[in-house]
């Protein structure tokens, strides 16, 4: 499969899959959380399959997936959670794009 439509695909998936439990949680703002968090999972599984080509697909997941969570939790003051979710959630899709 070409990168821009399995990233498309995997930002899809990983950010409809992130966003489930968010709707049974109270939280202030909970449209704008729920889009902030989708739109930062899109941006880890778009940019997996697509960025950074020289680096093995799996560590680049991870990286990617780490790095890309950052801004969230701290925002949040939610580490384990977001910083958990983004790292595993980066090696899954790392591993996907390897063997696609």
């Amino acid at each position: 499969m070409e990168n821009i439509p399995l990233g498309i695909l995997l930002g899809l998936l990983f950010g409809g899959v992130d966003i489930v439990p968010m709707f049974k949680m109270n939280l202030p703002d909970k449209q704008a959380a729920i889009i902030g968090a989708f739109v930062n999972r899109f941006a880890i599984g778009f940019l997996i399959p697509n960025a950074l080509p020289e680096i093995d697909p799996i560590p680049r997941g991870a990286l990617l997936g780490g790095l890309l969570s950052v801004p969230d939790a701290v925002i949040t003051k939610v580490y384990a959670p977001i910083l958990g979710i983004g790292l595993v959630g980066g090696l899954i899709i790392g591993i996907i794009t390897r063997v696609v």
